[in-house]
Formats: structure tokens, C-alpha cells, sequence
């Protein structure tokens, strides 16, 4: 997880053209907003209040000085008065971070008793704020724009959204994906340019055998190796199901020195995700399996059979959903199989090994499973069902000459009937509109298996994120029909061919 203490600033456009007292209104409005917006409890960062913006200079020095300060991860900009559009113009060009444009004003109602000259020059955001709005749109620069009064709930939950996508285009460029191994051989979907996803989203990501890694699983203590799967044991239940306890144990034992083994290559070459694939396996004893699940609970991003543009992403959402009160969990996850009973329909997710218990519903239980894939000795892994609610998956693909970030809202149903004979972590989720439109139109747009899920962030939050890394979304939701998509999808190829 980041350790920056990002802040956002409150940059207040007007004019000395009304005179000092105004100007002192103004600074007095903007500050009493700041402070309200803090104390509602509903930012998940700080706003931190600038001084008053009259001219091109002070305008210039704001934005400069935002750049150059670690923890700013975004200005938030408003015109309390008119402020004209072109002292805006060299600031704008040389800004490098996040963007809103928060449409409100001070007074929540017109004072239709006292209103006069002096109010309507003052107060005039709904005249400013358009003023601001033409340049920043005709200078093709991508902002969010929140509309509404500063106090209302509605509009601070917006804001909160956005500050979350904000901390994701700023840590964007900071994420790197380590490939332990490559790709699944003549699998298409999980191949991808990552010179292009260098330039496009600032992810490195490099290549190492999994020999490299299997040195540092060797080389942990067997007391660290101990110690940890004694919390395993504390933490979760045990199934061993007639399984003998010493070799169970010893099973579990593996995952535990390939969790601290990774973890150590991990921190050591400062990666933040990792993939692996089960086709590469040499020097390991098992498919990592719990070692993977219990990475990604502690922040890391992870994609299976060599699937970088996935793992960076589930790093990523994860980032963005960090601190989320009351959260449900961020994971990586595969469709699998249908049910088409009428009025039952849905998808089960799951993978052979590696979901996140973070999206766990209930304690997870450790269980040591075959796996024909991988050619090992049966690996642990943690087995649970996911939360039931409302969520968003994504899938970030590669379509040759450009990316397309595909965003499925769906619904996670509570898993009524048990499957005993399954031993992996599952998922039980209906697409919307429905599971015919949904899933025809995630094959439509060409979306992969492997999708990054999350509880915690909104399809809104992955949108802005796409467009401020200027690709392409494709939004599948209550309101999808396949000719308004196919539609979409047209359009889309012309513009992104332009």
C-alpha cells in the first residue's frame, strides 16, 4: 500500500476586479468550504485550501508547485467569481496531475430577500465556472467535473470517488509487475505490448525465471517457515479431510516458505504484483497457491498464467480501494461455468488456486487438494465463497493498436448450494443487464477471462481512470443493449483509428 500522505488542493479562481473586500469574501468562502468538506468525514483525503487565484503568475506557481509536491495527488479548481479563462491557459499546459473541476457556490439557496449587485458579482460560479470550463475543454485536458453544493452528501461522495481514482493515476506510474516465467503458451489474451503499457500507464514490467525465485523460497529459515504456518493455523480452519496430519501439515508448510520466499523477492526488487503459470514451475514443489492468495489479501497485485495486464491491475484497484470503510475486498478472478437454470442464471468465478480472501465471506479454510495441472505435489490453498453484493470487474485488453478497459457491473448472489467436491475459492456473479446481454457483450468487446474484481470501487471510478490515461472504456450495465454496444463499438474503432 502507498505510504504517501496524499493530499488534494482547493484552488479558488476569481479576479481583482470587484475590489480587495471581495477578494477577502472570497478567501472566507473558500476557506469555511474547506474546512466543511474536512470535517463531513465522508473525504478519504485531506482538501487542502490554497490562496485565491487572480492572475496568469499566481495561477502558474500553483500548478508548478502541485507538481513538484510528493503528496499532492490532485487539485480540485473552482470560480467563486469570473475568473478569465486565458490567465488559465500556461497553467494548465504545464500540470501533470489529477484534475476536478467542482461546479458549486458558497450560498446553497439564491438570498432572494438582500440579493443585489454586490452578491451577483461576487457570487457568479454559475457565470465563472463556465468561463473555466470552455478553455479546459477546448485545450482537450481530461478532468472530472462534479456538480452541486459543497455540502451535499451526494457531491462529497463524489468527490471521495474521484480522489480514490485520483490515487490510482498517480500510483499508476510507480506499479511493477514482475513475470515469474512467461505466458501460457498459445493463450492470446493474456499477451499484450508492455512497451505500449510502459508508456500508456507507467507499469514496468520485467522477467525473471522461476529459478530466480525458488532460491529465496530455499533459503527461508524452516523457524520462519514454522512460525508461519502456526498462523495459518490460527487463522483459519483446518480440512484436512482423512488426510494424515503430519503430511498435511507439511504441505502447508511449502506454501508457507513460498509466501515468505516471494515476499522477500518481492520487497527486495521492488515489485508490487507477480504472475505465475503453472506450466513453469521448476524448483518449486507445489503451484503456488495460498502463498499467492495470502499476497494479494496484503496488497499485492497477482495475474495467473503469465497475465501482467491483470495482475497490474488488481494492484492497482487494490491501491485505489485502499482504507475503504467497511470493505468487502478487492481480488483476481476467472469466469468458469454458467448456470442457465431460468431465473437462476449467473456465472461461477474461481481459479485453480489463487482468489483473494479479502472478498471471503466468513472464515476461510485451508485445504491440500490435487492439482492435474502443473505437474507438482498438491498444493494448499484457502477455500471459501465470496460476499454477496454489488461489485465491478474489469478487464484490461489488448486489441493490437490500442487498449480497451472493458467495466461489467455484476452482482456477487449468495452461494445457497454447497459444492463439496470443488476445493478452491469460488464466486457466484450475474452480469448486468442480465447474463445473456452481459455476457454476449463482454465477447463482443473482446473481454478476457481473467478480470480484476472489486467490492469497493465503482465502474464511474474505473471509467475516470481509463479516460486519464486516455484509453478506450467499454461500460457493460443496466442500460447495455447489444445494438447500442455494437454501435459503441464502431464508433469507437474510428475514433481511436483518428
Amino acid at each position: 500500500m502507498p505510504s504517501k500522505n496524499y493530499k488534494f488542493w482547493f484552488a479558488t479562481g476569481s479576479q481583482d476586479l470587484y475590489g480587495e473586500e471581495c477578494l477577502r469574501e472570497v478567501a472566507q468562502h473558500s476557506k469555511i468550504m474547506v474546512e466543511g468538506m474536512n470535517q463531513s468525514g465522508l473525504l478519504p483525503f485531506e482538501l487542502v485550501w490554497k490562496d485565491t487565484l487572480i492572475d496568469n503568475a499566481s495561477i502558474r506557481r500553483l500548478f508548478n508547485e502541485a507538481n513538484a509536491d510528493e503528496e499532492c495527488a490532485g487539485v480540485i479548481t473552482w470560480m467563486h467569481t469570473f475568473s478569465p479563462a486565458k490567465s488559465w491557459i500556461l497553467g494548465l499546459q504545464e500540470y501533470r496531475k489529477p484534475l476536478m473541476h467542482l461546479h458549486t457556490q458558497f450560498n446553497q439557496e439564491i438570498p432572494y430577500d438582500t440579493i443585489d449587485m454586490d452578491f451577483m458579482n461576487t457570487n457568479q460560479s454559475a457565470h465563472g465556472d463556465r468561463e473555466y470550463g470552455h478553455i479546459v475543454t477546448r485545450m482537450g485536458i481530461e478532468r472530472k467535473v462534479v456538480v452541486g453544493h459543497w455540502s451535499d452528501a451526494r457531491v462529497l461522495n463524489k468527490i471521495a470517488g474521484w480522489m480514490r481514482t485520483a490515487i490510482g493515476i498517480m500510483e499508476s506510474s510507480h506499479i511493477r509487475v514482475v513475470r515469474v516465467g512467461d505466458n501460457m503458451r498459445n493463450v492470446a489474451v493474456t499477451e499484450g505490448d508492455k512497451v505500449e503499457a510502459h508508456i500508456k500507464f507507467g507499469w514496468e514490467i520485467d522477467a525473471y525465471s522461476i529459478t530466480d525465485v525458488a532460491e529465496y523460497v530455499d533459503a527461508v529459515p524452516q523457524q520462519d517457515v514454522n512460525a508461519l504456518v502456526e498462523e495459518y493455523y490460527d487463522t483459519y480452519d483446518i480440512l484436512t479431510e482423512e488426510r494424515d496430519e503430519k503430511e498435511f501439515r507439511e504441505h502447508v508448510a511449502v506454501q508457507a516458505a513460498m509466501e515468505l520466499g516471494f515476499e522477500k523477492f518481492l520487497t527486495e526488487k521492488n515489485y508490487h504484483a507477480v504472475v505465475t503459470n503453472f506450466e513453469m514451475l521448476h524448483g518449486m514443489k507445489q503451484l503456488p497457491g495460498l502463498a499467492m492468495q495470502r499476497l494479494m489479501e496484503k496488497g499485492y497485485g497477482f495475474g495467473a498464467e503469465g497475465d501482467w495486464k491483470t495482475a497490474a491491475m488488481v494492484r492497482l484497484m487494490k491501491l485505489m480501494a485502499a482504507n475503504t470503510p467497511d470493505a468487502k475486498g478487492t481480488s483476481f478472478m476467472e469466469d468458469y461455468t454458467y448456470n442457465l437454470v431460468p431465473g437462476k442464471e449467473g456465472i461461477l468465478q474461481s481459479h485453480m488456486l489463487e482468489v483473494c480472501p479479502s472478498i471471503a465471506e466468513g472464515k476461510p479454510a485451508i485445504k491440500v487438494s490435487p492439482l492435474t495441472m502443473g505437474n507438482r505435489e498438491d498444493p494448499a490453498r484457502l477455500v471459501f465463497t465470496s460476499k454477496p453484493g454489488k461489485a465491478v470487474a474489469v478487464s484490461l485488453i489488448d486489441l493490437g493498436t490500442r487498449f480497451r478497459l472493458l467495466i461489467n457491473d455484476v452482482e456477487c448472489l449468495k452461494q445457497e448450494i454447497p459444492m463439496p467436491k470443488l476445493p478452491v475459492a469460488s464466486a457466484f456473479w450475474r452480469p448486468e443487464p442480465d447474463l445473456y446481454i452481459g455476457a454476449e457483450s463482454w465477447i463482443l468487446a473482446g473481454g478476457a477471462h481473467h478480470t480484476a474484481f472489486s467490492y469497493d470501487l465503482t465502474a464511474e471510478q474505473m471509467g475516470d481512470w481509463a479516460a486519464a490515461m486516455g484509453i478506450e472504456a467499454v461500460f457493460i450495465d443496466k442500460d447495455t443493449t447489444i445494438r447500442s454496444l455494437k454501435n459503441e463499438l464502431r464508433w469507437n474503432s474510428v475514433y481511436y483509428r483518428a
